[in-house]
């Protein structure tokens, strides 16, 4: 069972049912990740290579250049955990949404608490054709966010969750 497949558990026992899978954010959401991470260590290289030769030489620019890339390395493993510990369950009552490498999250959102569902797309998430869905409730310590949602599938799950919470705030 990989990472993504695993339920997280709580006190009360098992969050979710055999018949239940957690959905995953797209695979692109890496590859944005990857070309954001690259995009910085190309600036930190060009900024070492000039301050490290200026301070201290040619050798200084190697050492520095060497630092930023085994960093580059190590950020990279972990951009890719981090978006690999990403997860939701829709369920009759409730959304489930988990995140989180070093501090692991279980956001549980009632459909008949939620006030809005807010899909944004900043300029690098649209030129991978991802999306990020905004939970909103009246209590900002439950908001919940899912990024990477490829664009269709924020769309259907923004439209889907405001009709689950009409549903269940109109029996309240």
């Amino acid at each position: 069972m990989s990472p993504q497949d695993s339920p997280p558990s709580t006190d009360a026992g098992e969050v979710r049912t055999k018949s239940e899978a957690w959905r995953v954010p797209s695979g692109r959401l890496a590859t944005m990740r990857r070309a954001e991470l690259a995009v910085g260590t190309a600036v930190l290289l060009a900024l070492g290579a000039g301050l490290g030769g200026a301070i201290i030489g040619p050798t200084g620019a190697g050492a520095t250049g060497a630092g930023v890339l085994v960093l580059a390395g190590i950020l990279d493993r972990f951009l890719q955990r981090r978006v690999a510990s990403w997860g939701y369950i829709e369920r009759s009552e409730d959304l489930l949404v988990r995140r989180g490498v070093l501090v692991q999250r279980l956001s549980v959102v009632p459909y008949g608490r939620m006030q809005f569902v807010d899909v944004t797309a900043g300029l690098v998430e649209r030129s991978f054709g991802l999306a990020t869905a905004r939970l909103h409730t009246a209590a900002a310590a439950s908001d919940a966010r899912i990024p990477g949602l490829e664009a269709a599938e924020a769309t259907r799950l923004r439209d889907r969750l405001v009709a689950l919470g009409e549903a269940k705030a109109a029996g309240l």
